[in-house]
């Protein structure tokens, strides 16, 4: 009996990020990580963050969607090096607001109003 070894298909991974929104005081909210960070704690000395499900689990999104999402926001909380770095590159966050938690990037806007 001969063995063959087949070599897996050529796939291409994509990996999400979650996104909900949030409505009070006519705010709008956006909560946005990386996917994989959904339910879990950094701690950084006094600096810690908590990526509550209840609070950024919404649905699923490809990067290339969160501008559309950031757009309707009048407050984004993001968490996570892809959400992070997404809203940098779309003009949303400066990287000098970037407050890193252990190695996690963590960033938020408002836009303020007359």
């Amino acid at each position: 009996m001969e063995c063959i070894r087949l070599s897996p298909p050529d796939i291409d991974v994509v990996y999400l990020l979650s996104v909900k929104y949030h409505r009070t005081r006519g705010e709008v909210i956006l909560a946005a990580c990386d996917s994989e960070l959904l339910g879990m704690r950094f701690v950084d000395g006094e600096k810690r963050i908590e990526v509550y499900r209840s609070f950024y689990e919404g649905y699923e999104i490809r990067e290339e969607e969160l501008g559309e999402h950031l757009s309707k926001a009048t407050i984004a909380n993001l968490v996570g090096e892809r959400s992070v770095q997404a809203a940098v590159e779309l003009g949303y966050i400066s990287p000098s607001r970037i407050l890193l938690i252990g190695k996690v990037p963590h960033a938020q806007f408002a836009l303020l109003f007359k």
